[in-house]
């Protein structure tokens, strides 16, 4: 990354959302499929993720006004945009706009399928994962890890070209905010993969990249300084 362009960068993952919720159930479950009734676009928060999202903007009131962001940007896909909606309020009181380019990872063949069910149903899917590894794997219909990385590049560049010397705030998706990681800090492969095995990234983690002589870096990352034991778990 350049060392000019946006001043700092807040990446924001979005509240709990009811396919999150769905998600955990069928894993513990030992289910094949995740029971979603509607389109992963379209999923909403639930409502543990609008209380996190609430507390996010309790926490965001009390930033100094140097240092809180001043502009927001949204994935088009719902659960991120509500979470925008109600932690950014006062920051963007009126539309949020949003930027396909930050919608969460396409699983394609994989969608609404849980590790078991990756597994029977799709095994050499599985297989060829563990072959090609997390970057390069791209499932039938899906996109891999560096097809999002290919995506966010551009919207990264537009950001410092739309954005310069502002403090902007992004919401958007668990894999978003690690590839975008992996971007600004020209991480390596093995890092990439290192950081998402290592680092849990809770619903509504704030992580800051802030410029310095040398480009965006991470002040802080998957932060929650924001949650209230009730909005924490979920």
């Amino acid at each position: 990354m350049t060392n000019s362009g946006v001043a700092a960068l807040w990446v924001v993952r979005h509240g709990e959302s009811t396919g999150n919720v769905a998600r955990d159930r069928a894993e513990r479950s030992g289910a094949t499929t995740i029971d979603i009734d509607v389109r992963d676009a379209d999923v909403p928060l639930s409502e543990t993720g609008r209380r996190q999202a609430a507390d996010l903007r309790r926490w965001l009131d009390q930033v100094p006004a140097d240092r809180r962001p001043d502009a927001v940007l949204s994935s088009p896909y719902r659960r991120a945009v509500e979470t925008a909606e109600i932690a950014a309020a006062g920051i963007e009181a009126g539309r949020i706009l949003t930027d396909e380019r930050l919608r969460d990872r396409e699983l394609g063949v994989l969608d609404l399928l849980t590790s078991l069910g990756v597994a029977e149903l799709h095994p050499d899917e599985a297989a060829r994962k563990r072959r090609l590894g997390r970057l390069y794997h791209r499932p039938a219909g899906g996109e891999s890890w560096s097809d999002v990385a290919l995506r966010l590049r551009s919207v990264l560049a537009d950001i410092d070209r739309r954005y310069p010397g502002r403090r902007l705030m992004v919401f958007t998706h668990e894999a978003v905010v690690l590839i975008i990681r992996y971007i600004v800090e020209d991480l390596s492969e093995s890092q990439l993969v290192d950081l998402a095995a290592s680092t849990m990234l809770p619903n509504t983690a704030v992580s800051v990249f802030e410029r310095d002589a040398s480009g965006l870096r991470a002040t802080s990352f998957g932060r929650t300084p924001h949650l209230r034991p009730a909005s924490a778990d979920g």
